[in-house]
């Protein structure tokens, strides 16, 4: 073998780089079992095509012969002109004698080639691995199962479901958001459609966090798929069968229910056809989810999500997952999610999220990157529920994840633990920075629309303060941000002087006979307030009793145990306690506190 590679070194030491590349290819033509493909032989050429100048009309045919094998394509020459093709469509590029493109044009089966200005300057700019991306969109987005019978039959019903969903996008609605775009992405019935052409299948956006720190001009950057939540309108195979429309299923003229949703024909009266597959929403990028999220998916659809490739864990251990590709500052270990959030002004936030309550079922969740249905009605729902799941991991992902890494080794400012309360609802316990208690915040997020936030714990019992940070964690979209401004608020109300409405405040803070809350007190003297009806919203929302009280410590000592009344359950979670990571072995709070 030493020999034989010998040999063929000194035959080709001499040969031009254009010759070997020949060789090459003349070697892949006539291989000796066309059905195995030479990987080696494949791989070889590719990292040839990398290295090579495209400066000629030959190499620019090599190149796109290349890219077109790697799609599964297939690829034909006459004379200046390319064809990439598959079953229903096909790429047609004409080419210069110089290397260049003069055009691209994508032609759907039985449909006449349209010019694409996507491809044309990909191809001039030479980006050859972003037109392979683009070019396997198009590939997947009419690569429908099916022998050539159905894959015409189901493209035809892909063609009538997006001309529905076009005539929903139209119908009238009330704007909710100032910015024409983020309110119909976040509020319109099916989002912001991308009307699909012949080189780009519908696109659909539906979320993107109203941040402060999103300016509507980056939505007109290149950068814009950072911030925006989207999915591509595609068909798929199914083990089951499914009726799907062959003509439109909205009623002309299209019509509002009394809800303001549109009013589709039943499916007895629709034209359709019972095929082995459905629509599919591919999620760009793929979401977490939580389990009775996808339960709620597949009620809205009938049709079930598969299960086959989750892999279920905590939510907030799936979100830091997704974010660690920018950022690296947080902490993983087999229990718990630790992240230290730096803000401005020097602050350092440390947030916990204790592994066993994060562990239950109910908060358990999944990365989902498709979502099947079989019928229009089913995207206004489907993407009002996805919406509720993007805020939710939005706030969640603020306290696991920052776009800045923290130095190792710096001294974190606050301390937090965010605990679940329910499949829509969080609580945040700190350490209150005017007296030597815990608080805590409740943010409830009943809906994709809006978020509550709910002070436990602080003596305050002022509505405003509750408005106040539900419209700061309503705007900033970031937990950390609405405790910087909690701080500053309660900092604020420790050193003003006394104004008339405060002494009734302090008074019933301090009464333990007030019919509002019930006093208990340790046998070191420290007393624990419960607050009883004032706890609980006015939309009946309850919350855990850990919840519902703050701690009241006499400053020459520390609590020998956080939770001193036995008939209050903190969490329904086994031995989880409030900052129980910052206990001490003999239950005393930590020097961290």
């Amino acid at each position: 073998m030493k020999s034989i590679i010998s040999e063929l070194h000194l035959k080709f030491a001499e040969k031009t780089w254009n010759e070997t590349f020949q060789l090459v290819r003349r070697c892949m033509d006539k291989p000796k079992d066309e059905s195995i493909p030479c990987k080696l032989l494949v791989r070889s050429l590719e990292r040839l095509q990398e290295v090579f100048n495209v400066s000629s009309m030959k190499t620019m045919r090599s190149r796109l012969e290349v890219i077109a094998k790697q799609q599964g394509m297939g690829f034909h020459i006459t004379e200046a002109t390319c064809y990439l093709t598959a079953d229903l469509f096909y790429l047609e590029v004409v080419l210069l004698p110089c290397g260049g493109v003069e055009e691209v044009k994508v032609a759907p089966h039985g449909g006449s080639p349209a010019p694409s200005e996507c491809f044309l300057q990909l191809l001039r700019s030479k980006h050859f691995a972003e037109f392979s991306m683009k070019l396997a969109g198009l590939f997947t987005q009419y690569n429908v199962p099916g022998d050539n019978e159905v894959k015409l039959k189901l493209l035809a019903s892909l063609q009538c479901l997006v001309k529905d969903l076009e005539q929903i996008s139209h119908l009238p609605r009330v704007p909710k958001d100032s910015d024409p775009q983020v309110d119909m992405i976040n509020n319109g019935r099916i989002g912001h459609l991308i009307t699909g052409k012949e080189d780009c299948p519908l696109s659909i956006q539906f979320y993107i966090p109203p941040s402060d720190e999103i300016k509507p001009t980056d939505l007109q950057t290149t950068d814009a798929e950072t911030f925006i939540q989207a999915a591509q309108v595609t068909v798929g195979d199914s083990d089951v069968t499914h009726k799907l429309q062959m003509a439109s299923v909205i009623p002309l003229p299209a019509q509002l229910d009394p809800q303001g949703q549109p009013v589709f024909l039943p499916v007895s009266e629709a034209t359709h056809e019972t095929l082995p597959a459905c629509f599919l929403l591919r999620l760009q990028p793929a979401i977490p989810v939580m389990s009775s999220f996808v339960n709620k998916l597949s009620q809205i659809t009938d049709v079930a999500i598969p299960d086959v490739d989750l892999q279920w864990a905590p939510l907030p251990k799936l979100l830091m997952r997704r974010s660690s590709a920018h950022s690296h500052r947080e902490t993983l270990d087999e229990q718990d999610a630790i992240s230290t959030v730096p803000l401005p002004g020097g602050v350092m936030h440390s947030y916990i999220l204790p592994g066993a309550a994060w562990e239950a079922p109910a908060q358990r969740g999944t990365v989902v990157d498709r979502v099947p249905f079989t019928l229009p009605a089913h995207v206004p729902a489907l993407l009002e529920l996805l919406r509720h799941q993007c805020v939710i991991n939005a706030l969640l992902t603020s306290c696991v994840a920052a776009p800045q890494c923290a130095r190792t080794g710096s001294a974190c400012d606050r301390h937090f633990e965010v605990l679940p309360e329910s499949e829509s609802s969080f609580s945040v316990t700190f350490h209150r920075p005017d007296t030597d208690s815990l608080a805590v915040l409740l943010v409830n997020v009943p809906d994709p629309h809006q978020i509550t936030c709910t002070l436990f714990g602080a003596g305050i019992g002022n509505a405003s303060m509750d408005e106040h940070l539900s419209a700061v964690m309503q705007r900033s979209m970031s937990v950390p941000v609405t405790m910087r401004t909690l701080y500053s608020k309660l900092e604020e109300l420790t050193s003003a002087p006394l104004s008339p409405s405060r002494p009734a405040a302090t008074k019933a803070e301090n009464d333990h006979s007030s019919p509002s809350s019930t006093a208990a007190t340790d046998t070191n003297g420290a007393s624990t307030m419960i607050p009883q009806s004032s706890a609980v919203p006015e939309d009946g929302f309850s919350v855990s009793g850990s919840a519902c009280y703050g701690m009241s410590v006499a400053k020459s000592e520390l609590l020998p145990e956080i939770n001193t009344s036995p008939a209050v359950n903190p969490y329904p979670f086994p031995a989880v306690g409030v900052f129980s990571n910052w206990m001490s072995s003999n239950g005393q709070l930590s020097e961290l506190i």
